[in-house]
């Protein structure tokens, strides 16, 4: 784990993410919020690509609580059992539709306490659905940011919570919002697990990471 970088560092970062990418948007295909909401329920141990050719279909016949409802968990099933845990999160997508019908009036809530007292819904979850709709400057640490945090520095820490917490704390408040979003883009495409694309790494010359790769 690299110590945290100190704050002129990380506004040379971001200006970068930020020139090169402006408005980094998130790969999960949606139409609302709700659908939003379904679809990272979904993405849990799965990929963004194979769970949006699940819910191309599934969002043209259920894009709300109500039509999830009436689709039924067969019906639901029937769209998603391509995708890791299918049964399960059928299962949680159902109830979840149920309590916003209920409890909400059918829409999703802005509260992070509230999505995460949903059924199937963690942390990061409500923190993806409160950054991409309601435009809250959340930080979602998934295994790409949690990665790319340690290596560089930009965000340290030994848990997730440590590392939102780095970014909140570290990140110049004016790239807060699109923060996770570069930090997965980078993870996914740049800075990978194995074997880092540090030639093609826009911040290679401010990054502490020893084991770099030409």
């Amino acid at each position: 784990m690299a110590r945290q970088l100190d704050y002129l560092t990380m506004r040379e970062i971001f200006g970068r993410f930020h020139a090169a990418e402006p408005e980094p948007k998130g790969e999960l295909e949606h139409v609302n919020a709700y659908t939003l909401l379904v679809a990272v329920t979904l993405s849990a141990q799965a990929t963004d690509a194979g769970v949006n050719r699940a819910t191309r279909g599934l969002f043209k016949v259920a894009d709300t609580p109500e039509r999830m409802l009436a689709l039924g968990e067969a019906g639901l099933i029937e769209h998603i059992k391509t995708i890791g845990l299918f049964r399960q999160k059928a299962k949680n997508i159902l109830k979840m539709s149920r309590i916003l019908v209920e409890s909400y009036g059918g829409a999703v809530p802005s509260s992070r306490a509230a999505l995460q007292a949903l059924p199937g819904v963690g942390r990061k979850t409500a923190n993806v659905v409160l950054n991409m709709w309601f435009h809250y400057p959340a930080q979602a640490v998934d295994t790409h940011v949690f990665r790319v945090g340690n290596r560089t520095g930009i965000a340290a820490g030994r848990t997730v919570e440590a590392v939102e917490r780095a970014i909140e704390d570290n990140v110049p408040v004016e790239y807060q919002q699109h923060a996770h979003h570069w930090l997965i883009l980078h993870g996914r495409y740049i800075c990978v697990a194995r074997k880092p694309k540090c030639g093609a790494c826009l911040i290679r010359d401010l990054c502490p990471y020893e084991e770099k790769t030409l």
